[in-house]
């Protein structure tokens, strides 16, 4: 299972960084502490897999880091935006100029067709798709014949790539090949495997890294970690 968030390039080196972010749900002896004073920054132009246990966090923190989850201390910085100054106005703009998501589910639009999904967030923001772009993203995913196409018409790995198609079309700032950066959360050590870098979590903190990880180094470390 994998999720991810792309966003945009920033002027710095860094893409997206958390600095001393902790995150707690519910109050008293019902409060989980899912993120423990994490500290982590992820290059822009990188591709980085977050793995850990089944609620380490991971998914948390991928959450707050695409301003999807309002942290309960510490801060998020996008480039040279302070995500977690921003009001959910401020917000709303970030996440469609500067961030794509690709979903779990896809949550893709039944009604309408995959050009048109890949579409939507463009539309949304009254803004007119960049052709050349555009063109190079379908042709990258593979998607050219099937543009026309509903949700129920396409396969599990075609509605994958329209969503993959959608988070990139507004040019955002995570995938090494279009200039982007990527970071993922997945328990797959085969995809963590293709990443450039994988942090590891468990109990709301980062107890490890593997830069140029295989998929054999990974299920070694996630061995050790007990994921």
């Amino acid at each position: 299972m994998t999720s991810a968030v792309v966003s945009q390039p920033a002027a710095t080196t860094v893409a997206v960084r958390a600095e001393e972010v902790t995150k707690i749900y519910g109050i008293g002896e019902a409060a989980v502490r899912a993120l423990n004073n994490i500290t982590v920054e992820f290059a822009a132009g990188h591709y980085t897999a977050i793995m850990g246990p089944s609620g380490s966090g991971k998914s948390t923190l991928l959450h707050c880091l695409a301003g999807l989850d309002r942290v309960t201390a510490g801060r998020i910085m996008l480039g040279d935006i302070e995500i977690t100054a921003c009001s959910e106005k401020e917000l709303t703009v970030v996440r469609r100029d500067k961030i794509g998501f690709v979903f779990q589910s896809y949550n893709l639009i039944p009604t309408l067709t995959a050009i048109e999904n890949i579409t939507l967030p463009l539309a949304l923001a009254g803004k007119k798709p960049d052709k050349q772009w555009l063109d190079r993203v379908i042709k990258t995913v593979g998607l050219a014949d099937r543009l026309k196409h509903r949700p129920s018409e396409l396969s599990g790995g075609q509605q994958q790539r329209v969503a993959v198609a959608r988070a990139l079309a507004s040019r955002p700032q995570v995938v090494t090949d279009l200039g982007q950066t990527i970071v993922m959360v997945t328990h797959d050590p085969v995809a963590a495997g293709y990443s450039d870098r994988v942090v590891f979590l468990a109990d709301g903190k980062i107890v490890d890294e593997l830069q140029n990880p295989t998929a054999e180094t990974v299920i070694d470390r996630v061995k050790d970690i007990g994921e």
